[in-house]
């Protein structure tokens, strides 16, 4: 798999990023430990060497299947892991805390649960509204000090946030929501990648509505991710917004006979501005059919036309 410059980290990745929080299993489909380890395997084998996790993603046990996979296979060296700090899953809630006690806290068990003794990249995956981020990110930066970590970055910060952060540390990386449903991050994109932070998108596929699966709309339980945080996606009157959309892609996935999820995941690839895109998958077989996308490209006026129906077809 061809691989992309990360931004100033000058890591070498794959424009594809295997997400686990699906994986973790909170809030997401069940599938049994071998299922969710071989996800992870066939990741590794299909030539994808950036895989992002969190603490938060099912208290752990993301970063847990994560360590048991890639020690399986001995491909710890192969793969550079991103996992966040700042935020944790606990009975069944997400808590923000960004004291420093905790950093060192949550890096401590992420080393743990991740079967390593180091961690390529660490995030801030929120900002905790009550704890300053020059102790937030000052903890951060004195992990990478002691060589536990090797680059920092930020998710879900907004860009004066960054430009705090960045008084306390260096800045690397930045993880925003972005896809063809999720734009609102656009200019702050944008100006990190010009300030040359790797930029890895996430929720390339809309929580799965992008994939085409779904073409009816469903109720889900209260803390499943298709309520609670795609919530938005998967109710009217965006759904059906989304649906007409659908019939665009499937147009241009038809001339290339790709799926449509290709052509969603090539659309965000293909911006300039992003380096690489998380998607999720909890089975083999999504790996599969995700990486089928780095096969082919959308021409320069099929990507125009995608920019058109976007702001035609979900305009509010």
């Amino acid at each position: 798999m061809e691989k992309t410059i990360f931004g100033k980290t000058k890591l070498e990745v794959s424009p594809i990023t295997l997400g686990t929080w699906g994986i973790g299993g909170a809030g997401w489909d069940d599938y049994p430990d071998e299922v969710r380890l071989d996800t992870i395997k066939a990741a590794v084998e299909a030539g994808i060497n950036l895989i992002d996790t969190a603490p938060a993603y099912n208290g752990g046990r993301s970063e847990q299947y994560i360590g048991r996979a890639l020690e399986e296979i001995g491909a710890r060296k192969d793969v550079y892991i991103v996992t966040k700090t700042g935020n944790d899953f606990i009975d069944g809630q997400y808590v923000r805390n960004g004291k420093a006690d905790n950093i060192f806290a949550l890096c401590e068990r992420s080393l743990r649960n991740l079967r390593t003794d180091y961690i390529d990249i660490l995030l801030l995956h929120w900002p905790d509204p009550k704890v300053s981020l020059e102790e937030t990110f000052g903890a951060m930066n004195r992990l990478k000090e002691q060589g536990i970590i090797g680059h920092i970055g930020a998710s879900n910060l907004t860009k004066d946030q960054m430009i705090e952060a960045e008084k306390y540390t260096e800045i690397e990386v930045y993880q925003p929501h972005f896809s063809m449903l999720t734009q609102e991050n656009e200019e702050t994109i944008r100006w990190a990648h010009e300030k040359g932070i790797g930029v890895m998108a996430y929720g390339s596929l809309g929580g799965g509505l992008l994939t085409g699966r779904y073409r009816t709309v469903e109720t889900y339980e209260t803390m499943d991710n298709r309520n609670r945080f795609y919530g938005r996606f998967f109710q009217e009157p965006f759904f059906s917004r989304v649906m007409l959309l659908l019939e665009d892609m499937q147009a241009i996935a038809d001339r290339h006979g790709a799926a449509v999820s290709e052509v969603a995941l090539n659309w965000s690839r293909q911006k300039p501005y992003i380096d690489t895109c998380i998607v999720g998958a909890q089975k083999r077989s999504r790996v599969e059919s995700n990486v089928k996308c780095l096969d082919w490209n959308l021409t320069a006026e099929e990507m125009d036309m995608l920019d058109a129906a976007i702001r035609e077809k979900l305009a509010d």
